[in-house]
């Protein structure tokens, strides 16, 4: 059974108004499930990490984590897709510090819910081990989780552990947006 086979029966007409973050450490699933949230809402999905500029990519290639002073300008770039969208949108994006978070928040005036897609280190770790054509290496995983804090318990926030398959992780995500 695919993810497809399993949201197209389900009626998810209680579902969060807003716009939607699906945020977590790299290798955590962000855009596999962000594009699943999106498809089950009828929303359109950003992926977060093309509004990176150029030299954050190169960074991140090269394996230099990024600074404060680098993740601002991408912040800015998805609070302005996301305050210039017609409608709510899903967008995948870390998120991985409070202030972010909150940058985000007051750029989206239709209201922001975040899905936390958390993992042990292991697992995501091969988890980019197995994946192509990505620009983050593995490396980085460690610095990621030593910037992250942890957002469960804050506003229009959702905590779903990757430790599953698919179909699951957004059965819950979805879940626990309609409660919101």
């Amino acid at each position: 059974m695919t993810a497809d086979d399993t949201f197209e029966k389900t009626d998810y007409t209680r579902r969060f108004a807003g716009s939607i973050v699906v945020m977590g450490v790299s290798g955590s699933g962000k855009s596999s499930v962000g594009e699943e949230i999106a498809r089950a809402y009828g929303y359109p999905f950003i992926e977060g990490d093309q509004l990176h500029p150029p030299e954050n990519i190169k960074k991140m290639s090269e394996g230099i984590p990024l600074t404060d002073d680098d993740r601002w300008p991408w912040l800015a770039a998805i609070g302005e897709r996301l305050a210039a969208s017609a409608a709510a949108a899903v967008v995948s994006c870390s998120a991985l510090k409070r202030s972010y978070r909150e940058k985000l928040r007051e750029s989206t005036p239709g209201g922001l819910a975040f899905v936390y897609l958390h993992g042990s280190e292991a697992l995501l770790s091969e988890r980019m081990r197995h994946r192509s054509g990505h620009f983050m290496p593995t490396s980085l995983l460690r610095t990621q989780l030593a910037t992250l804090e942890d957002p469960t318990g804050e506003v229009n926030t959702v905590a779903v552990d990757v430790a599953q398959p698919l179909p699951d992780i957004v059965g819950e995500a979805l879940s626990g947006l309609a409660r919101l």
